[in-house]
């Protein structure tokens, strides 16, 4: 079946035959939809905190920051290109402008938009173009190439002195809470190695004007090959291009599992590249970072304490009962009094997540799930790991209050700060099956257990209720027009 070339390809990726020929047997036989029990709202899985509990979580966090090395995880390898899907129909596209309204209006608001001045700095006059030729410019290397940028690389905020990208509000932003008392700010980037000259050029840039108010350290991380999954034919046949070879296809988000792996930081702030405000919105951002760190901290110190006492031995009644009481209080679970399972419960990474109140936005939401081991436990879950034809698990879809912004803070170490190997929490079976093409061609795509749902699966999880304040993404161009992004 495979032929020399194919094996030099998969030893290339590190990929074994064997690591293949599963992928391929999941398109032949399909996924597992995720069991939905019910939606996770206030008081039954989500924590909503009081104005009170807020101020003193956001002094904890500052008077305890300096006892942890922090960092600011941010998935940024995504292409922009989705945030300009509706430039590029028009373009292909004989129809007049009247037919893409959002196109019509952003050209009709062009002259007040950061863009227009950044192709007047390029020496390219839009007052004379036709709309096509200015969307062109826009999009294409002799313009401003936002076409072929990373979402993180484009001009986010205007602020008449300046104009920064994604790439820099998330700098200015964990600057706000990251700061220590060694005055090291870091922020590891997710990038693909095409874009790699391009974000250090921008660091290059960005970083010095920042020097007084912190140490910045900039990392980078690239996806592992061995993340990519083989595409397959709508008859789950391998899928070859023109010239013979596979087609390998990244794996999606969850492949950063991996990435999360190698850091070594004691906390980790973990937050999408589009998901940035100006200035003037910063406030609550940046308070309820501290809120959701802050609250980790306490229940690390709770977890790390029962982690040591058993671990020493020093095992009774009351530590059982106390441990229970912890994980009713905190994780919303009733477990037993086998030291074994608690065992098992205590030494796991641990994550806080951000929960939004639901206004319609795409994303995933917080349920609670017959987990992979068939326990009833809290996972966020997106929309296509929900057998939505399934009337009842319709509905419990549909009841959710409350969706996932990705603001999320945890901790992949135990109390001695060894770390765990994040490769062994993931449930394998909530990878999910896309359909795509190639030159014209069908083919089916496989995702990896999303980073955020089943590559998290068996994490100790919390949710806790933040403000939609502090949720302001950029999904396409458009929503850089929107008042919270002016």
């Amino acid at each position: 079946m495979w032929t020399e070339k194919d094996l030099i390809l998969f030893k290339e990726k590190g990929l074994s035959i064997q690591d293949v020929e599963k992928q391929i047997q999941i398109f032949k036989h399909g996924f597992n939809y995720t069991t939905l029990v019910r939606p996770a709202t206030i008081d039954d899985g989500i924590i909503h905190l009081s104005y009170n509990e807020v101020e003193k979580l956001v002094k904890y966090f500052d008077d305890n920051k300096d006892k942890y090395s922090l960092i600011k995880f941010v998935p940024a390898s995504g292409a922009a290109t989705r945030m300009f899907k509706e430039f590029y129909e028009f373009l292909n596209s004989n129809k007049p402008l009247s037919e893409y309204p959002k196109v019509n209006n952003f050209i009709k608001t062009f002259k007040n938009t950061h863009f227009y001045k950044l192709l007047k700095q390029k020496n390219i006059d839009p007052d004379n173009l036709e709309p096509k030729e200015l969307i062109n410019y826009i999009l294409k290397p002799n313009g401003l190439n936002y076409g072929n940028l990373p979402k993180a690389l484009i001009h986010f905020h205007d602020y008449n002195y300046e104009i920064r990208t994604a790439f820099e509000e998330h700098i200015v932003e964990a600057i706000n809470y990251l700061k220590n008392k060694t005055n090291i700010v870091k922020i590891h980037f997710t990038i693909t190695p095409e874009h790699y000259t391009s974000f250090t050029n921008i660091e290059k840039q960005v970083v010095p004007k920042y020097n007084e108010k912190g140490k910045i350290i900039i990392e980078y991380s690239e996806q592992k090959p061995f993340t990519d999954t083989i595409s397959v034919t709508l008859e789950n046949e391998p899928f070859r291009n023109s010239d013979g070879t596979l087609l390998f296809r990244p794996g999606g988000h969850g492949a950063l599992i991996y990435n999360l792996n190698n850091l070594e930081e004691d906390i980790i702030f973990i937050k999408n590249i589009d998901n940035v405000c100006p200035d003037k919105l910063k406030d609550d951002t940046i308070k309820y970072k501290k809120v959701l760190g802050a609250f980790l901290m306490k229940i690390i110190e709770n977890i790390f304490f029962f982690q040591k006492k058993i671990d020493n031995s020093e095992i009774d009644d009351t530590l059982i009962l106390q441990i229970k009481n912890f994980y009713k209080e905190n994780f919303h679970i009733s477990i037993s009094n086998k030291i074994e399972e608690i065992k098992e419960l205590l030494f796991r990474p641990i994550r806080v997540c951000g929960m939004v109140r639901n206004t319609g936005e795409p994303g995933g939401g917080p349920f609670w799930v017959i987990d992979g081991k068939n326990n009833v436990s809290l996972q966020i879950v997106e929309l296509s790991q929900i057998n939505i034809n399934d009337p009842k698990q319709n509905e419990i879809a549909f009841k959710a209050t409350h969706f996932n912004p990705v603001d999320i803070v945890c901790c992949i170490k135990n109390y001695k700060g060894e770390k765990y190997n994040l490769k062994e929490f993931i449930d394998h079976n909530t990878c999910f099956i896309s359909e795509k093409s190639k030159d014209g061609k069908p083919l089916k795509a496989l995702e990896l257990p999303g980073l955020w749902n089943g590559s998290m699966a068996y994490w100790n999880t919390i949710f806790v209720e933040v403000p939609l304040s502090t949720f302001n993404p950029v999904k396409t161009i458009f929503d850089l027009l929107k008042e919270n992004h002016l």
